[in-house]
């Protein structure tokens, strides 16, 4: 049987990521109705966590319990891998011992050595270029809010990082249009953009960006392992914080989301982001549980 990993959206088709979509919601409703069931009754999923985490270590560990499961917290402190053992030999330890694993480290090639010598599916819970899981959960949040995101028009204001990389991708399997807004050096991964160039675009200009915008998106403007750059970025960003005056040029409907966690003043004022009728943060957060569940499900070939 042929293993499928998902470490970029790419991983799999647009059909099938609608479907953990679709299974998402329904997982939802079952977790509130006390409809659900125990599929994952006797498996086991690895959590690798070389960078820190609060809403992919809960959702994950929560929605495998929830599933009738079972997770293993690892850190580099309390295994090998910490110690310097190749990441193909402790892949080929873990992975012989588990249902699956999710990873989350900096290196986006660590994961992808882990992929290819793993016995089981491995799932991307975040590296330095992407970061489809919160994808996931984004769209689920959008489908709930307003329905389809096909044809509708996205802005991304802020660094070209990882969730960057990955809403170029969702662009593609979901079929919407990205306007990227960020400073000068701080752009997406030039061949990233450029294979998505009929529905990607890239500026310095958030209004331009923002102009009828049915969703506007936004992350932390130093991210994990750029904490010494902050104050410098602080500077570089100027001008690029979404807040209510820049939602105004949006679409009369338009939402503000954000992976979290959210720096108040800085990328995102305040206001916007406790304005519910604007924001739907908390929603988004909540949903990294319930896509997890329906692309773990998916994965190992179970039905909720």
């Amino acid at each position: 049987m042929t293993i499928q990993h998902f470490l970029t959206l790419n991983d799999l088709p647009a059909d099938e990521l609608r479907e953990i979509i679709d299974s998402a919601i329904s997982l939802k409703n079952q977790l509130r109705n006390n409809t659900a069931g125990k599929p994952m009754s006797g498996k086991v999923l690895a959590m690798i966590f070389e960078k820190s985490s609060t809403r992919t270590r809960v959702s994950f560990e929560a929605g495998m319990a929830q599933l009738g499961g079972s997770a293993l917290f690892l850190s580099p402190n309390d295994t090998q891998l910490g110690r310097g053992e190749p990441v193909a030999d402790s892949a080929r330890v873990i992975s012989s011992m588990v249902d699956i694993v999710m990873v989350r480290t900096f290196a986006h090639s660590k994961i992808e050595t882990f992929a290819e010598y793993s016995k089981v599916p491995v799932i991307n819970a975040l590296t330095d270029d992407y970061h489809p899981c919160q994808l996931l959960a984004d769209m689920q949040t959008y489908v709930e809010k307003r329905g389809d995101i096909a044809g509708k028009t996205v802005a991304w204001v802020g660094d070209g990082n990882n969730m960057c990389h990955s809403y170029i991708n969702a662009a593609a399997q979901f079929d919407f249009e990205l306007r990227i807004a960020c400073p000068s050096g701080f752009e997406p991964d030039a061949g990233l953009s450029q294979r998505h160039a009929d529905r990607v675009s890239i500026t310095q200009d958030p209004q331009q960006a923002v102009a009828g915008a049915d969703l506007v998106v936004t992350d932390t403007w130093a991210s994990m392992g750029q904490e010494e750059e902050k104050q410098q970025r602080i500077e570089q960003f100027k001008g690029f914080q979404v807040n209510h005056e820049l939602m105004s040029l949006a679409a009369s409907d338009a939402l503000f989301m954000h992976c979290l966690p959210a720096y108040r003043g800085m990328e995102v004022s305040a206001e916007l982001l406790e304005d519910e009728q604007i924001s739907v943060v908390w929603d988004e957060a909540e949903n990294r549980l319930h896509a997890q569940k329906a692309l773990l499900l998916h994965l190992l070939k179970l039905s909720a």
